[in-house]
């Protein structure tokens, strides 16, 4: 057997309508037609630890212009396991392949699985957020996602600016998929340094959508979240 047909055979039709209505996949919705073999995600990552070390940047494009979302999925866990384990040359063109096949990268948990440990990594690595602001300023939900999300790797490392920056510029998103990222983040940033988080949150909680505020402060004490729901 080969990872589509290991994948294929543990497809679930009623675990796949459940999957197709959890992320939103009907008409006028953001993830509008998107279809699912209906593989729990530990199935998924099991399945691709056999395969990963063998899959090519071809194989792996392949997979992410699947109209199967598990299989964009069982891709991208291909790509981080790959760059944990190969040379700089490596590392560099599953960057390239990530970023050239980003139509692939189409729903929130495709990037939350990926973002920073693929495009975050690499930018700290180098030193070089370019490729992350530019995916910030294209208009495209999923690609400001992918720049929100790439910010945690820079927060892990205890440099917070490209993650409050991203919060200040996207403040005025209209989508709750952003306003999520960037609250998710700002609690990251929390967890790391809570000095940094609240003196942000003193400027900016009352400019914040509501969302992500409730999530940034998700870990405070009653009474500090207290203080920033009053800022609203």
């Amino acid at each position: 057997m080969n990872i589509e047909q290991e994948l294929q055979a543990q497809a679930d039709k009623e675990k796949a309508k459940h999957l197709s209505q959890f992320f939103k996949t009907g008409k006028g919705q953001y993830a509008e037609g998107d279809i699912f073999l209906g593989i729990n995600v530990p199935i998924i990552k099991s399945i691709v630890k056999k395969y990963y070390k063998d899959m090519s940047s071809e194989d792996i494009a392949f997979m992410l212009h699947s109209p199967w979302h598990d299989y964009r999925f069982a891709a991208l866990q291909s790509m981080v396991l790959q760059y944990e384990k190969v040379d700089e040359d490596r590392q560099k063109e599953l960057v390239e392949l990530y970023l050239n096949n980003l139509e692939g990268i189409n729903n929130w948990d495709l990037v939350d699985c990926s973002a920073h440990k693929i495009i975050g990594t690499w930018a700290y690595k180098t030193q070089d957020i370019s490729q992350i602001i530019k995916l910030s300023d294209s208009h495209n939900l999923w690609q400001e996602r992918i720049a929100v999300v790439a910010s945690w790797h820079f927060i892990k490392q205890g440099q917070y600016d490209l993650t409050l920056n991203l919060a200040k510029k996207f403040i005025s998103h209209k989508h709750d998929l952003i306003h999520k990222a960037v609250g998710w983040m700002l609690r990251e940033v929390g967890k790391q340094d809570k000095k940094v988080a609240c003196d942000f949150l003193d400027i900016y909680a009352a400019k914040l959508p509501r969302t992500s505020l409730r999530y940034a402060i998700e870990r405070f004490s009653k009474e500090e979240r207290e203080k920033y729901i009053q800022k609203k």
